[in-house]
């Protein structure tokens, strides 16, 4: 087991293993650290430690015994160039999930279930238009109702799937199952946490109409799992409601408070009006001609008015709860957050600095001053 844990940490710090051993000043050779990797050979305590420490983990994590996997792994624009890209991002996936399933375990809590409606996956079978239908009924199944979803992550949290932000490079994100050695699968999405709000919550909506969604052979399963995602951030209903059912014109105020109420960018609300027949083609090709005059259709794609992106919350509250109930120790807390327990104390006896833009107080949004 500790060959297994050792070649992840490694390949999640993007260590080869000539690289590894310089970093620990070639205590031990790169060959000898591979058979370290295949359990052919234990390293000493001390060559050990020198492991944990120029991996940024503990001796404990190396040395534990919990198995988990990685299973039906899909990258949202799939531009990893090389297998070892793959496994460092999959490696730092299967890290921070076990430090989320090892706290959980502190406190005795159950990992939620996947909250999975019965009839899913939901067929999409000749257009990806039937995919409306699978955002409506799971909008149902999980008691949201039509009205827009002020925060996707708490919504998916509590729902049974695990959200990590982390550091992606080439990727908006992924979703994968995590098998653990005779436990359920646990689904989990990753979101690229430099991303900002609206890139974030699509990306998420996106990746569970891939969840959610069976997509016949004639049509494009990423299209389909696009138009979930419009239909799950922007029910039908209450956007009729808001626009109209049929414009030939919109300002850009409209625009923007459009976007403020359903936290996604002008650029996808766009495309759903488009898809509902509200923008006929005339009204889509000349804001999207717009949006290509102002640079928000190159990278990064950012937008004015941008949100601050979602942060997962629930393992960092696990945390502080365990520290609290005295489930962990204050090192063992700033291990799992990774901080240092000065830090940790501070943030447990301080009350936070809130900042904020007041003349958007409230709203979630920050302007972005094009340049």
């Amino acid at each position: 087991m500790l060959g297994q844990r050792l070649k992840l940490a490694r390949s999640a710090a993007g260590l080869s293993l000539r690289g590894l051993e310089e970093r620990i000043g070639n205590r031990v050779t790169a060959q000898a650290i591979g058979k370290y990797e295949r359990d052919e050979s234990m390293p000493s305590s001390g060559v050990l430690i020198a492991l944990a420490d120029a991996l940024s983990v503990s001796v404990d994590y190396l040395a534990g015994d919990q198995e988990m996997a990685l299973e039906g792994v899909e990258f949202r624009k799939k531009s990893l160039t090389s297998k070892r890209e793959v496994m460092q991002v999959e490696a730092k996936v299967l890290h921070l999930l076990e430090r989320y399933l090892m706290v959980e375990e502190f406190l005795g809590l159950p990992s939620l279930d996947w909250d999975k409606p019965r009839e899913a996956p939901y067929p999409v079978v000749s257009d990806p238009s039937e995919a409306d239908r699978a955002a409506h009924s799971l909008r149902l199944h999980w008691g949201l109702g039509f009205d827009p979803i002020p925060n996707l992550v708490e919504v998916m949290e509590e729902r049974g799937i695990k959200v990590l932000s982390c550091a992606l490079e080439n990727i908006d994100g992924l979703m994968a199952r995590v098998r653990r050695a005779g436990k359920s699968a646990v689904p989990v999405l990753v979101v690229n946490d430099s991303h900002w709000g609206e890139r974030q919550r699509l990306t998420m909506a996106h990746e569970l109409g891939h969840m959610v969604l069976e997509v016949g052979a004639k049509v494009d399963d990423e299209k389909a799992a696009f138009r979930f995602a419009g239909a799950f951030l922007m029910p039908a209903e209450v956007l009729w409601a808001a626009i109209g059912k049929h414009r030939t014109s919109i300002g850009w105020s409209e625009l923007f408070a459009l976007k403020e109420l359903f936290g996604v960018s002008v650029q996808a609300l766009t495309y759903r009006c488009k898809d509902l027949g509200i923008f006929g083609p005339t009204l889509f090709r000349r804001l999207f001609n717009e949006f290509s005059r102002l640079g928000w259709r190159r990278p990064p794609y950012q937008e004015p008015y941008a949100m601050q992106g979602e942060v997962p919350r629930r393992f960092e509250r696990l945390c502080f709860r365990a520290l609290a109930e005295d489930a962990i120790s204050e090192a063992k807390a700033a291990e799992l957050l990774e901080t240092s327990v000065h830090e940790l104390n501070q943030r447990m006896e301080e009350p936070p600095d809130l900042e904020y833009d007041e003349a958007h107080e409230g709203t979630g949004l920050r302007h972005v001053h094009p340049d």
